[in-house]
């Protein structure tokens, strides 16, 4: 998958962050030491590391991602990062 989000609460950016879902690359989620975890009422599970963003996006540059944007919705910080296919 080229296309990556990755999201925190706005008074949590000391961590910990959301990395991806269930349709995220098992592969990046393991490099990132995610942990796959499913809330009470939620029908979808979400991949969260303990890191802050800032520590989670110099990791995903190492493998290859670029930040494409950045925003805030509501009380979270949203980050879209890209990685060229080969």
């Amino acid at each position: 998958m080229p296309y990556m989000l990755i999201s925190t609460q706005i008074r949590l950016e000391i961590g910990p962050t959301n990395v991806g879902d269930e349709y995220s690359d098992p592969d990046v989620m393991n490099y990132l030491g995610a942990r796959k975890t499913t809330m009470l009422g939620n029908n979808f599970s979400e991949y969260n590391v303990d890191e802050p963003p800032r520590v989670v996006l110099d990791k995903l540059e190492k493998i290859g991602f670029r930040l494409l944007s950045m925003t805030g919705v509501g009380q979270t910080l949203v980050w879209c990062l890209h990685r060229e296919t080969e």
